[in-house]
């Protein structure tokens, strides 16, 4: 069962993204490269576990992790690196040896990158579980963390490998790409584990949440470039719009409107992830106490009236950019 809720969520949102790009390879070759995401997770596992054998011969290593500094430092120079390298060979050395045999396009080389970060995720998941250090919830909602992760790096090399024309251009843009997935992920991590120190450090895993939000939408507007999606008059494709005013002030606003967003969708999520982790651990009987019915209708009410507002103003944000563009 551990190993089942590992491999299910990934390969659904892999089946989700293969019926979604057009120009896809076939299914089974995605599969190959899940195959290499997941083994690609091991050699991660363990080059960091040989990275922090030789950091403790160097320095106290275990030592410095219990101070905050020292677990930012560990997700900047070795989780974050490792893992995304890890990744990043997973996709380029098997599709350059293929690329020669195939032509693929840059549609086929961001869903490789998608399949190997899913892989990814579904070793990292048995890890998790079978160790007991996650709950089957909390494995579910960061499933697609890591093809968030990835995206950037993806896209480039997607561009790069399939498309001869920007292929210049496009090398100089991997490395970059590359070192944003690096800092993203050790972000992401280090807002993670933030809650479990006292405040004010326990109030940055508040930002997780609209930060992931905002890793999704990033996701998802590299897929609409991809698509040739969202053209507008006299310019290729290109992603959706939400700041579009030309004042200063004006653009401030939206910015800040777009920043609330992101805070209200992010943290009505980040409720109900609360709620259904505090939620699991009851039995189903106490499910049905007057009291435990009281509370989750209540936070259910509050989370999604945020949720709501959040979509609001989203709509509003793009219907202006819509009106000023057309």
């Amino acid at each position: 069962m551990e190993l089942l809720w590992a491999i299910i969520p990934p390969l659904l949102l892999l089946v989700y993204y293969h019926n979604r790009l057009a120009s896809v390879p076939l299914l089974m070759r995605l599969l190959f490269f899940f195959l290499l995401g997941a083994v690609s997770g091991f050699v991660a596992l363990n080059l960091e576990l040989v990275f922090e054998t030789v950091a403790n011969h160097v320095v106290d290593w275990q030592r410095m992790q219990r101070l905050f500094a020292g677990v930012m430092l560990r997700q900047l120079i070795e989780v974050g690196p490792i893992e995304e390298g890890c990744k990043l060979l997973a996709v380029l050395l098997p599709t350059y040896y293929l690329q020669r045999r195939y032509r693929f396009r840059p549609t086929s080389v961001f869903l490789f990158t998608i399949a190997v970060a899913l892989g990814f995720t579904a070793e990292e998941n048995w890890v998790y579980l079978f160790h007991g250090t996650g709950s089957i919830v909390e494995r579910i909602i960061s499933t697609p963390v890591h093809a968030m992760f990835s995206a950037p790096w993806g896209y480039a090399l997607g561009i790069s490998i399939g498309s001869n024309i920007y292929l210049h251009r496009c090398h100089h843009n991997i490395p970059r790409a590359w070192l944003n997935a690096v800092i993203c992920h050790a972000f992401v991590n280090v807002l993670s584990i933030s809650g479990r120190y006292p405040i004010p450090l326990r109030l940055l895993s508040y930002g997780l949440f609209p930060f992931l939000v905002w890793m999704f939408w990033r996701l998802e507007q590299l897929v609409r470039k991809l698509q040739g999606k969202g053209a507008i008059a006299g310019g290729g494709a290109s992603p959706i719009a939400l700041i579009s005013s030309r004042t200063p002030q004006q653009r401030f606003r939206e910015q800040a409107l777009v920043l609330l967003t992101l805070m209200l969708a992010g943290n009505a999520l980040f409720g109900l992830f609360l709620l259904a982790k505090s939620l699991s651990f009851l039995s189903p009987s106490q499910l049905l106490y007057p009291d435990v019915i009281s509370f989750t209708l209540s936070r259910l009410l509050l989370y999604l009236s945020l949720g709501l507002l959040a979509w609001v103003i989203y709509r509003s944000l793009r219907r202006w950019a819509q009106r000023r563009y057309f």
